[in-house]
């Protein structure tokens, strides 16, 4: 990289954004590229609140994976489009509360891959897999995913501010449906998105994305089509919400400041 240790992977055009990598340096990481920096400032100009947007999205994974450890039991996380490693990661969080948590890490990024293996050789416990999460077969029937994840066993599947990445062509809440289909009773699906009910910035984001990215972007959706990625679950209070108002650690934590586009999603359980 260059700001850091790992070698770029010799696939990897740099002079074309990344989802990853701009929310890395939304994040203050210094795993991006002059590209994803220049895009993320043009996106910053449209939609000002999208670096509080992201850093409150953060926090919202930290919750959630400290509330399903702590307060469910939840010892097994498959974390969809993880992106680059960054502080507190699901499997920090998690062996925080049990060191016995495991945790497997997916993303079609190669660099989140090198990253990813640099930064996990030494924790057997979990795992990094270069991946397109809309491969389910795939991804369940991958050697580090069998060797960690006991299926018979309460899961927590993870699909945080990546579901705006899919077309509607490759549906969403189908997907979201398959992985939960394959899950143990007592398994729980975190699910949260870029939404906004207003056309012109939807339109304006979805355009601007799919053009920086090379089109490896879906859409940004509404609220109404976030419910239904949890439709057939039982969905934990405070429901479906700005995901920085979703159980904060108090009433002094940041909350989003503008809503011209929010992060908005939730937990479901499946009995």
């Amino acid at each position: 990289m260059s700001n850091g240790d790992t070698s770029i992977p010799k696939n990897i055009d740099v002079n074309v954004p990344s989802v990853a990598r701009m929310y890395d340096y939304y994040l203050g990481g210094k795993d991006n590229y002059p590209a994803d920096r220049v895009a993320c400032e043009q996106l910053l100009e449209h939609v000002p609140s999208t670096k509080v947007l992201a850093v409150n999205n953060r926090r919202f994974l930290r919750r959630v994976v400290h509330h399903l450890s702590s307060e469910y039991g939840i010892r097994q996380f498959i974390d969809h489009g993880s992106g680059l490693p960054t502080q507190d990661n699901v499997h920090q969080v998690a062996q925080l509360v049990d060191p016995e948590a495991r945790v497997v890490y997916i993303d079609n990024d190669p660099i989140v891959l090198a990253h990813g293996k640099a930064i996990l050789e030494e924790n057997s416990r979990t795992a990094v897999i270069q991946a397109d999460m809309r491969e389910t077969d795939t991804i369940f029937g991958h050697p580090e995913v069998t060797r960690l994840i006991d299926f018979d066993e309460p899961v927590a599947a993870l699909f945080v501010s990546v579901l705006h990445c899919i077309p509607d062509s490759d549906d969403p809440a189908a997907l979201v449906r398959r992985v939960a289909d394959r899950l143990a009773p007592g398994s729980f699906l975190v699910v949260c998105q870029l939404v906004s009910e207003d056309a012109a910035t939807r339109d304006f984001v979805t355009d601007f994305m799919a053009k920086s990215t090379g089109n490896r972007w879906g859409r940004v959706r509404q609220q109404d089509d976030v419910r239904v990625f949890l439709e057939g679950l039982d969905v934990l209070e405070p429901g479906l919400v700005e995901v920085s108002t979703w159980r904060p650690d108090s009433d002094l934590a940041p909350k989003q400041e503008t809503q011209e586009w929010i992060e908005y999603g939730g937990v479901g359980r499946k009995w």
